[in-house]
């Protein structure tokens, strides 16, 4: 199993952010992942309220210049923010600028309140998925072909280049688990899939769905990597660690949490399954002992 670093990029209720302070804070973070993570992951939200938030690709631009060791991706973009086909051309330039370095995270979108925010228009679920299908296809087609010319159902690019066109291409990540129609379209097009942390036989369940998706599609089931967005609530305390976690661990997408022994079990069971990159944050984001104890007894484990 490989691990990659999902620092904040604002407030999400895990971590204490000191906005007069992030971008010291954000170094100090990504000078130690860095070492042992490889790769560094940014999210894509706009706003849940009014808390303080850096835009995704603004800031995975910033991790690019500054760290050339790592692979870079989303965690995952949301196709009703940019067209797929400026998405496109976005990642082609990125791709390029990082030595190949970069794999697109992409998902429908799904926060209601920051779309109302921003006057983005929200569709219906099932709508939001037919236009991520439509939309990764135009993607891969703007990075295999130039000119490239599509006439979809929601999207429509003539003679467009996206160029120096990737290659190989990126990986396309799909994000989301929704079992009637999302991994079906993982299923059709994603070079890898990505979940969030949920209960043990929830996740062997959308697993085995999309085996199902995969079979009836012609798509060989391996050839899909799994991987997972979960956070490690971590401490040589093994009971510190769970009070940190605290009511989390109830929720619908629990955690990560214990002692580095107990952490390593939990993440062997997750690979188990089948999930070889786990993508982690932790919640100390200033003082960083969680990160690097994860870093010295957990990753080692996993070659």
């Amino acid at each position: 199993m490989e691990f990659g670093y999902n620092p904040p990029t604002g407030e999400r209720g895990r971590e204490a952010i000191r906005a007069d302070h992030y971008i010291p804070d954000l170094t100090r973070a990504l000078d130690m992942a860095t070492q042992g993570f490889r790769s560094v992951w940014i999210s894509d939200h706009l706003n849940y309220g009014q808390e303080w938030r850096l835009e995704c690709w603004s800031v995975l631009s910033w991790v690019a210049a500054r760290y050339p060791g790592v692979k870079l991706g989303t965690i995952v973009m949301s196709n009703t923010f940019r067209h797929p086909s400026l998405m496109a051309k976005m990642g082609a330039s990125l791709h390029y600028l990082s030595s190949g370095r970069f794999i697109l995270g992409y998902g429908a979108g799904w926060h209601e309140g920051e779309h109302a925010a921003f006057g983005i228009d929200l569709v219906s679920p099932a709508q939001r998925v037919a236009r991520l299908e439509e939309a990764v296809r135009l993607i891969k087609l703007l990075w295999t072909e130039a000119p490239a010319n599509f006439d979809g159902k929601y999207y429509k690019v003539t003679n467009a280049h996206a160029t120096p066109r990737p290659s190989p291409r990126p990986p396309i990540m799909i994000g989301g688990g929704g079992e009637k129609r999302t991994l079906r379209v993982v299923a059709r097009h994603a070079d890898w899939w990505n979940d969030v942390s949920r209960p043990l036989p929830v996740l062997e369940r959308k697993l085995e769905t999309l085996r199902g998706y995969c079979e009836e599609e012609g798509r060989d089931y391996a050839s899909i990597r799994k991987t997972l967005s979960i956070g490690t609530f971590i401490d040589r305390s093994h009971r510190k660690a769970i009070e940190m976690a605290g009511t989390h661990l109830q929720g619908d997408s629990p955690p990560i949490a214990g002692d580095p022994s107990a952490v390593r079990d939990q993440y062997a069971r997750l690979a188990e399954l089948g999930f070889d990159l786990c993508i982690t944050f932790f919640p100390r984001f200033q003082e960083l002992d969680d990160l690097k104890l994860f870093m010295d007894e957990v990753i080692p484990a996993f070659g």
